[in-house]
């Protein structure tokens, strides 16, 4: 008698990860709205192995991760990381979710030709507060991290290269693609700096989107609001923003969006599996733009 033999069901990423993304927005808080720091100081998700840090979706999935558990490590490695390095995961502990792309040879289906194609693959982490007996790699100087939190954000803005026209007026904040313009109320009519310099960089993350920049087809003015392009292009801002703040060493205020807002992005997250990954990528590809460097997503 023939042996029957069950395939396991294929791994959903893009599902996993937009699960937990949903959960933050069903519970009230849009997760790169949460500080991209750890317990003791700023601080962006690390990995252990090479000392650079996450960067795309990983860099939100492992800041939120080590907010809601206060870890006071701003390190992240795998179990076999650890166990090479003399250390161990303590009993009980559970890892962490990472994602990368790696390119797949295969055969177009049209053409017949060998082609390459990204596929989205994962590995589990752990903070290095869930590990004992790891030696932590020294930090670095205070003299060397330290520096003015808003300074450094008004910095970010002074050499954005070749920048939108940034106007101090009215009662809002917005991007014109039309005339390649940010406007946005005076600061000191802000609750705080912070939120000023997390609004502006919201802003201006969208303004990397215009032909001559990124060309993210933003059209000549705004999308509808809860249409699928304003909400995969909020998404793109507001993770642009999270990684200036997050350079900038400040911590976007926890606000109570509305409850429209929120809904727009849950819609939004719910028809395509596969936005909050490429809203995440392209987030980072505006904060690089912004900040004048290069790096592979």
């Amino acid at each position: 008698m023939a042996k029957s033999h069950t395939t396991r069901p294929k791994r959903d990423l893009y599902q996993e990860v937009t699960d937990k993304i949903l959960t933050l927005l069903d519970q009230g808080v849009p997760p790169w709205r949460q500080p991209i720091t750890t317990a003791d100081g700023p601080g962006m998700p690390t990995s252990f192995g090479t000392k650079k840090p996450y960067r795309g979706i990983n860099l939100f999935l492992l800041a939120v991760q080590a907010w809601a558990h206060d870890y006071s490590s701003n390190y992240w490695l795998t179990f076999h990381q650890s166990r090479s390095l003399g250390a161990k995961v303590r009993k009980g502990e559970k890892g962490s979710l990472v994602v990368f792309w790696k390119q797949h040879a295969t055969k177009d289906k049209d053409s017949g030709e060998d082609v390459t194609v990204p596929v989205l693959r994962h590995y589990v982490v752990f903070n290095a507060d869930q590990v004992e007996g790891l030696a932590r790699p020294d930090e670095a100087p205070p003299e060397e991290a330290a520096f003015v939190p808003i300074e450094a954000a008004s910095r970010i803005v002074k050499e954005y290269p070749n920048p939108p026209a940034i106007e101090l007026r009215g009662n809002r904040a917005c991007y014109l693609p039309a005339t390649d313009r940010v406007e946005i109320a005076d600061p000191h009519r802000f609750e705080s700096s912070e939120s000023f310099f997390a609004t502006l960089f919201h802003e201006l993350a969208h303004s990397t989107g215009a032909k001559h920049r990124l060309a993210r087809d933003l059209g000549e003015g705004p999308s509808a609001f809860g249409s699928p392009d304003y909400g995969k292009e909020e998404l793109v801002a507001e993770m642009g923003s999270a990684f200036l703040c997050a350079v900038a060493g400040i911590s976007p205020p926890t606000i109570e969006q509305s409850a429209a807002y929120l809904d727009g992005w849950r819609r939004s997250l719910k028809a395509d599996k596969k936005l909050v990954i490429a809203a995440a990528g392209q987030g980072q590809r505006a904060a690089d733009h912004i900040l004048g460097v290069t790096f592979d997503s």
